[in-house]
């Protein structure tokens, strides 16, 4: 969902005419990403980064995202569709975390397709967190770790834990 702002401006339309866009457009990929047979999905809807953007945008794209998930959960579980959100939700208010928990815990068992929205997420604050988690780990075991053991234990520490790796990204 990156660069639904450019494409606005690109068209001479506000910003959060390209946002709107984007959440018509998300509904339209996992369709066919479901009808195509991929299993796992992954769309950054806002990242890490995105903070730092003008606070009447960052309103809307949280507008935007409660919008999405109040009026969309039931349609995925429908569907057969999995939602499963990375990244840091501490960041994001209450009521967000509570309908990411709710949306995720409908379409836990859901097989068709996984959705993996990306809200909050950088790569790099992903790869730090895993670092963190397994040194935490290493300490309560009271050991230093093999390399081959820090190798077979990061993934498990990364927030994409349990996804495939991806074949292909597009931006």
């Amino acid at each position: 969902m990156d660069g639904n702002g450019r494409w606005a401006n690109a068209r001479g339309l506000p910003r959060t005419v390209g946002h709107h866009r984007g959440t018509e457009a998300v509904k339209r990929v996992v369709e066919a990403a479901a009808k195509s047979g991929i299993k796992y999905l992954t769309l950054f809807g806002f990242s890490s980064e995105n903070w730092s953007r003008p606070e009447s945008e960052i309103k809307e794209l949280m507008r935007l995202l409660r919008t999405y998930l109040r009026s969309e959960t039931a349609e995925l579980h429908k569907s057969g569709i999995r939602l499963r959100v990375i990244g840091d939700r501490s960041a994001f208010d209450a009521d967000i975390v509570d309908l990411i928990d709710n949306a995720e815990r409908l379409t836990a068992d859901n097989r068709k397709i996984t959705l993996v929205m990306a809200l909050n997420y950088g790569g790099r604050n992903d790869i730090l967190h895993a670092a963190n988690a397994l040194a935490d780990y290493a300490a309560r075991e009271k050991r230093k770790l093999s390399q081959e053991e820090v190798e077979a234990l990061f993934p498990q520490f990364l927030m994409t834990a349990g996804i495939p790796d991806p074949d292909l990204m597009i931006r």
